[in-house]
């Protein structure tokens, strides 16, 4: 019996082994899938030839105070290369900080239809919604853009996002956004973690899969596509409403497509407290609206798999093999980063910051874990439990 423990443990020790060194491998793999995703997107869509389609259009803007670029923000949409567009803000009270800067556009630039909307009913909890569903009903014409107040655009915008509805079953195209971050090492660690590992995600659902979902910084649509969906009151309550949009017209038969024109979104200085708890609440909310994909997630972390890898191999006395994982997660992480955030999006921040991503994936691995604690967000001030997927103020939050 002894002789048989004694060749059954180092058995099960060896197996333990493997099984740790090939499961270090699937994030690898996924660095590498990637990486193909962003070489087989990115060079199509800049040889593609858009149709000359630029309709008139209403531009929604529901914003919230300001922040150190709201004025080139805003006024970036009021120099846009295009025919015939209108802009509506909406803001809930007059107080807002925004206003004077809106009545200052609305100065500066008399030949665009600019329209300040004060109040808007509270249908949901997202107040973000509540904002879209009184700009809808104003908007003038069929085609809705909507961005955040946060957001930059080139003068080309509207024509690039714009120009794939002359195909009609085309339902939303949707945008990736580059980083503009104030100097402060928590906003720039926070903007790198999209365009060097978020998008990666985005690339390879749309490769395998086509594009389900929607990126909030730009999304445009329909008055149509909206109404199918049973209009913007059908969100109201959903903290993630820009996914929630896009999987919604995905699923009433709409087109949801990658729009090959980036914006800009910005990234105000922050605390390191800050910075975790704004990526703990989103980390939550995704954990809670899409349970088994945030769990699988767990296989794209390459940073503690490939330590993990290293450890195991080095104990076995397997040093190169230990060195080989680390060096490997290194280079493919990286160029998984410069091909999607630098070659692709062209975000230049991350370009000069390519050395950070080591130190984000060490905290979001954490964040990752401490997403589990809690179903509770803070968002607003205000405090949330999410069940499935909607927000519910708890009984302490402010009505």
């Amino acid at each position: 019996m002894s002789n048989s423990l004694a060749e059954i443990f180092p058995a099960m020790r060896e197996g333990w082994r493997l099984a740790v060194l090939v499961v270090a491998a699937a994030p690898l793999a996924f660095y590498v899938t990637a990486i193909l995703a962003a070489l087989r997107f990115f060079p199509r869509e800049r040889k593609r030839v858009l149709p000359n389609y630029a309709p008139p259009v209403s531009l929604l803007k529901p914003v919230r105070g300001v922040d150190f670029g709201s004025y080139e923000n805003f006024a970036s949409f009021c120099r846009q290369d295009y025919p015939d567009y209108e802009i509506l803000f909406a803001v809930i009270e007059e107080s807002d900080l925004a206003v004077p800067l809106i009545r200052q556009l609305k100065a500066e630039f008399p030949s665009i239809r600019i329209r300040l909307l004060i109040g808007a009913e509270q249908v949901g909890a997202n107040r973000k919604v509540n904002k879209q569903i009184r700009l809808t009903r104003e908007a003038q014409h069929e085609i809705l853009v909507l961005t955040d107040g946060d957001v930059r655009v080139g003068p080309q915008y509207l024509r690039d996002v714009v120009a794939p509805f002359a195909d009609a079953k085309v339902g939303a195209v949707t945008s990736f956004y580059r980083a503009i971050a104030e100097r402060s090492i928590a906003a720039e660690m926070e903007a790198i973690g999209a365009s060097s590992d978020f998008f990666a995600g985005v690339l390879v659902a749309e490769w395998k899969e086509g594009m389900t979902f929607a990126l909030g910084a730009s999304i445009v649509t329909t008055k149509a596509w909206v109404e199918k969906i049973g209009g913007f009151a059908a969100i109201a309550n959903q903290h993630s409403d820009d996914y929630e949009l896009g999987n919604r017209i995905a699923k009433a038969g709409g087109e949801v497509l990658l729009s090959r024109e980036a914006v800009w979104t910005m990234y105000p200085a922050q605390g390191l407290r800050g910075f975790w708890e704004h990526q703990l609440r989103w980390a939550r909310t995704v954990r809670l609206c899409r349970p088994w994909s945030y769990l699988g997630l767990i296989f794209t972390h390459g940073l503690p798999w490939c330590l993990l890898a290293a450890l195991v191999a080095a104990s076995a006395g397997w040093i190169t093999l230990a060195i080989a994982y680390f060096v490997a997660y290194l280079a493919l992480r990286l160029t998984m980063a410069w091909a999607v955030g630098v070659w692709g999006v062209g975000d230049d921040l991350l370009r000069r910051r390519l050395w950070l991503i080591p130190v984000r994936d060490a905290i979001y691995f954490l964040v990752w874990l401490a997403s589990f604690a809690s179903k509770k967000i803070t968002w607003g001030g205000e405090e949330y439990t999410m069940e499935k997927g909607q927000m519910v103020r708890t009984a302490t939050a402010k009505l």
